[in-house]
């Protein structure tokens, strides 16, 4: 009889894990199905984005001076591989919704209802964030990178003219000797720019994630304010190697990602507030627990 009932009480205990796998399942084939359609649908408009990812070096050569844009590929199979490279980034991002709204209902059942509040913000502001991130690159990050890449062999030779007895910025461009031609190829040129905005996009996510760490517990406001000046060297180390050697646009990017790290630092004590209200009001604010850090703080600060 006692083994009946164990047996029964782990059948029981088993099927609604067996039933979360299902549903998970579930989920996942309808995220790969809404990839795999989005990818197909950026595919088949795969050349009009190739045209537009490419517009910040196409206005930039002809800036320099070459009327007749062209890029070119070098071997048979690159110019479709950088269509599918496109459309798998496209699909991705046309999908995202439907895969956030997947991920969205597994995750919502087991949650309280505050809990259902506070995700879901985030979990609409991180899309529209990473577009941001995406749209700043393309036309404000791609453009200066271009411009300084293209414009590199240009300058040189041209000052070298002009130091030589060119009279003027015309008779120093005959007198330039060879003519150094820029022969882009589609794919290596694209790797500039998805780059670029993956990497603006992912760094446009900074005050989603740390806002989600505060409301976890796993950092304070006044924690990345300590830690501000490691922060600084962080970012500056991020411009350095996510952006061209130029730098007015290593200032650029760590101009903004700095000011998101504020706003992430002004989001976080908006969190602490909101918790500490909450506590109070239900009478479990505990000034010796929930108020000792901060007393620490202001402490440490007098004693500067």
């Amino acid at each position: 009889m006692a083994d009946q009932i164990e047996q029964d009480e782990l059948e029981d205990s088993s099927a609604p894990l067996i039933e979360h796998l299902a549903e998970l399942r579930t989920r996942l084939i309808r995220c790969v199905l809404a990839f795999v359609v989005a990818m197909v649908l950026c595919f088949s408009i795969g050349g009009q984005l190739l045209d537009f990812l490419l517009v910040p070096i196409e206005k930039t050569m002809r800036a320099l001076g070459n009327p007749n844009p062209v890029m070119q590929y070098t071997a048979p199979q690159e110019y479709f591989f950088t269509l599918v490279r496109i459309s798998m980034v496209g699909g991705l991002v046309l999908a995202f919704p439907i895969i956030g709204h997947q991920m969205w209902r597994f995750v919502a059942p087991g949650l309280y209802k505050n809990e259902k509040s506070a995700f879901l913000p985030f979990l609409i502001a991180s899309p529209l964030l990473f577009l941001m991130g995406a749209a700043f690159a393309q036309y404000v990050v791609v453009p200066m990178a271009m411009t300084f890449f293209l414009g590199f062999a240009d300058v040189p030779s041209l000052v070298a003219a002009l130091a030589s007895g060119a009279n003027d910025l015309g008779e120093a461009v005959e007198s330039t000797g060879i003519d150094i031609v820029f022969n882009g190829k589609v794919n290596e040129s694209l790797d500039i720019t998805l780059k670029m905005i993956v990497a603006f996009g992912l760094c446009f996510q900074l005050p989603v994630l740390l806002t989600l760490m505060g409301k976890a517990g796993l950092v304070s406001a006044q924690g990345l304010k300590d830690v501000r000046k490691y922060a600084i060297v962080g970012i500056l180390v991020l411009a350095a190697l996510v952006t061209p050697p130029d730098v007015v646009t290593q200032v650029v990017l760590f101009v903004v990602v700095y000011g998101l790290y504020e706003i992430s630092i002004w989001l976080v004590q908006r969190v602490e507030k909101k918790r500490e209200a909450y506590l109070k009001a239900e009478g479990l604010w505990d000034e010796d627990i929930h108020g000792k850090g901060a007393n620490d703080d202001d402490e440490a600060e007098e004693t500067k």
